[in-house]
């Protein structure tokens, strides 16, 4: 019985370790994590699979008697408030599903949900010091943001030159001439991510611009009234349709 509960221990833990593993060396880490942490993820799933190889291999050359290796094991449970056989199960299960599952990168449904149209404000405090680009055209999508959220005027930016990449979402509550340019901003984990957005004025229908589709766009900033409220809107001039980056999120 005690052998059986260890055993499973050790393979939830071997499964946690090659979970990471897999994730980094698939590039699928930066969909669930902030690169500062990346290292220390990849650190962790070395350290698991070492430990996880280190105790089976004591476990099957130790000599010790089944009381003295319980005894032992019982000192290096990480809780107790489940009994071990189902904690490890479930964190075994836990793997399992990672390992079968794709992440994929939060889309449109989420950024509704979250309040994409709603991030002015509300923007999250961000731990690094932030210093807008000189020239408008480099700043990025969440730079924007940033620097309307220090000086909310809208008319203080127009005619500026701007140039960004995102996912459109198309929210009801704005006419179809109109769309959002969007990107998801990651802070520690995808748990934790918000989206950010900037209005997009179009000369036709915004179902030419599909849901989820990423575009480049290029062109100036202009102030519309939107929802009752005047708002910073992208003018362009172009828009090109662009493949989903390897890294969705900013920073």
């Amino acid at each position: 019985m005690f052998k059986s509960s260890m055993g499973l221990g050790l393979v939830a833990i071997a499964a946690w370790g090659i979970l990471l593993i897999k994730l980094w060396l698939f590039g699928q880490l930066y969909l669930l994590i902030h690169p500062n942490y990346i290292g220390l993820t990849i650190g962790a799933g070395i350290v698991l699979l070492g430990l996880s190889s280190y105790k089976t291999w004591e476990l099957l050359k130790s000599s010790q008697s089944i009381a003295q290796a319980k005894q032992k094991f019982s000192q290096m449970q990480h809780s107790n408030l489940l009994p071990s056989r189902l904690s490890s199960g479930l964190l075994l299960a836990a793997a399992i599903i990672g390992l079968v599952i794709t992440p994929k990168p939060f889309a449109s449904d989420a950024a509704m949900h979250r309040g994409v149209g709603d991030q002015l404000g509300a923007i999250r405090t961000v731990q690094q010091s932030f210093r807008a680009s000189n020239r408008p055209e480099e700043r990025s999508l969440i730079e924007w943001i940033r620097t309307l959220n220090v000086y909310p005027e809208p008319d203080a930016y127009t005619g500026q030159k701007v140039k960004v990449t995102g996912f459109a979402v198309h929210p009801p509550d704005l006419p179809d001439q109109y769309m959002l340019i969007s990107r998801f901003v990651i802070t520690c984990c995808a748990a934790d991510v918000y989206p950010v957005s900037l209005p997009v004025k179009l000369n036709q229908n915004r179902s030419n611009y599909p849901v989820d589709r990423w575009f480049d766009i290029s062109g100036t900033m202009v102030t519309e009234n939107l929802n009752g409220r005047r708002q910073l809107t992208i003018q362009p001039t172009t828009i090109t349709a662009i493949a989903e980056p390897k890294n969705p999120y900013d920073y």
